[in-house]
């Protein structure tokens, strides 16, 4: 369903996926179907557990300017490329995913900042930018990233997403006690909301897309947390450094299988 949530909101605005003339042959991010969401997931959780690595074994002053570089890297390499490459894409995803959790990570373990504040300040960032985004493009679909500028806000917007997810899912799971296990069951159901709503209640396809997207980097790192922590923290006690490898190894395997998929749909 969130699937076709995201093909909708692409031909609510006339620029449906492949096969389509004009700015839909320069779109720079994928078309959004199940396993989109199911690599974004993946990535989130990624991000949260290789973040959590770093800042908790490294000052975070000091490893939050190299991942800086390599996002600014991933994201450069992302901006010059003319369309849409998958690896080149989702590279710059995880690299967003990671230094998105550190920046809100970052607040909370070197400078004291309570979840609950960061949540409010990224959440009233990202309203900015979809309230600019908006205003100076007049739409949010994802379909539409045919331009350097709205691909800088759609990268604006997808770095803020990261940043406000990761301190909404440590409030619900450190603040309010829920644990990581059931945050996740939390945000698994919170996810539901947007399929539900359009398919039954007629909710707007872009507002239950960017709704979706939000949600999903709460659930991905919740469930990652639940996987690297200890067993005295609530968690499985596998690592953060283990989850961090097995997940990066299943977007890599994901990605591959995406691309040549899409090679042969292209040959034929």
């Amino acid at each position: 369903m969130l699937a076709r949530i995201g093909g909708d909101a692409g031909r609510e605005q006339g620029t449906g996926r492949p096969g389509a003339s004009g700015a839909l042959a320069l779109s720079k991010v994928p078309e959004v179907t199940l396993m989109f969401w199911v690599i974004k997931v993946l990535t989130t959780g990624m991000g949260e557990s290789t973040s959590d690595y770093l800042v908790h074994r490294f000052d975070p002053a000091i490893v939050v300017l190299p991942v800086g570089i390599a996002f600014a890297a991933a994201l450069w390499i992302q901006f010059s490329a003319r369309r849409y490459v998958p690896w080149i894409y989702w590279l710059a995803v995880a690299m967003v995913s990671v230094f998105g959790t550190m920046c809100a990570d970052a607040l909370h373990v070197k400078f004291g900042v309570p979840y609950a504040a960061s949540a409010a300040f990224f959440g009233a960032v990202l309203a900015v930018v979809f309230f600019t985004w908006n205003r100076v493009e007049r739409t949010l679909s994802v379909h539409s990233i045919s331009t350097p500028r709205r691909e800088a806000f759609y990268w604006a917007a997808i770095l803020t997403t990261f940043a406000f997810g990761t301190a909404v899912g440590d409030w619900t799971a450190v603040t309010l006690h829920l644990g990581y296990f059931s945050s996740g069951v939390l945000f698994a159901v919170l996810i539901a909301i947007p399929a539900i709503g359009y398919w039954r209640f007629g909710l707007n396809a872009i507002f239950a897309f960017w709704f979706a997207y939000i949600m999903t980097r709460p659930l991905g790192a919740s469930f990652a947390d639940w996987m690297g922590v200890s067993h005295a923290r609530g968690g499985l006690g596998w690592g953060t450094g283990v989850v961090s490898i097995v997940l990066a190894m299943l977007i890599a395997g994901l990605v591959g299988y995406v691309t040549l998929t899409e090679n042969r749909t292209a040959r034929r």
